[in-house]
């Protein structure tokens, strides 16, 4: 099985998501779209997954390569690839289909819960009734047409949302470690302005062992949806 990680910056990597694809036996290749990496053919890619970012899918002047990688995206999602889109990923999956990104009504920045959606058709994944993440960002975006909303957060209601069998975004990070936190925090601290929904650096980098156990599990289980036939 063959995995391919679209990375938009530095600091976002793939986190304990490598951990996972080790230990499943997955060849791993990755595009920094940042550095002008090229894309790869999508023959040899089972299982696409797209990092965050803190720009806008809406930065097409600035970032002209982010025309390609819609089309990219578009053409995995065509292709019945199983898809993982995590903050920025589930933005451009959206844009990819042609749903607006655009600012939420506020930042949300730290570790705050969300809700699983209990009202779905029941075919969907299983989100837990709760589950605290963590958050970073600051736009949110309308639901691709035919999707399943999966889970919300009192700041955001668009947080999880499914589309067919093999597609799942995510507007959270679950391959969340420390030190992935680390590099969050460092990288980005100007985005920590004081708000209802946005913590302190401290805050941020004292989450507990038990919030980054629970978040590793749902990553466990978001992937092995995603890439093993049920």
């Amino acid at each position: 099985m063959r995995a391919h990680y679209l990375q938009h910056v530095e600091f976002e990597g793939l986190g304990i998501i490598e951990q996972w694809l080790d230990a499943k036996g997955y060849e791993v290749s990755g595009s920094r779209m940042y550095a002008g990496d090229p894309l790869p053919d999508l023959d040899q890619v089972d299982l696409l997954i797209i990092m965050g970012g803190p720009m806008s899918v809406n930065d097409e002047q600035a970032l002209p390569w982010l025309r390609d990688e819609k089309a990219f995206i578009r053409k995995a999602l065509t292709a019945d690839k199983a898809v993982l889109g995590i903050c920025l990923g589930a933005q451009l999956i959206a844009a990819a289909l042609g749903q607006r990104v655009y600012p939420n009504s506020q930042p949300e920045i730290g570790w705050f819960p969300v809700s699983g959606n209990t009202h779905h058709n029941g075919v969907a994944f299983h989100f837990p009734e709760e589950v605290r993440v963590l958050h970073w960002h600051g736009e949110t975006f309308d639901l691709p047409h035919g999707s399943v909303l999966l889970a919300s957060s009192d700041a955001c209601r668009n947080q999880a949302f499914q589309l067919g069998r093999s597609v799942i975004g995510l507007q959270f990070h679950l391959e969340a470690n420390r030190q992935l936190i680390d590099q969050f925090v460092t990288a980005d601290a100007q985005a920590l302005v004081p708000a209802d929904w946005v913590q302190s650096a401290g805050q941020i980098r004292d989450i507990d062992d038990a919030a980054l156990t629970a978040t590793a599990a749902l990553l466990d289980r978001v992937l092995t949806y995603l890439t093993e036939p049920q």
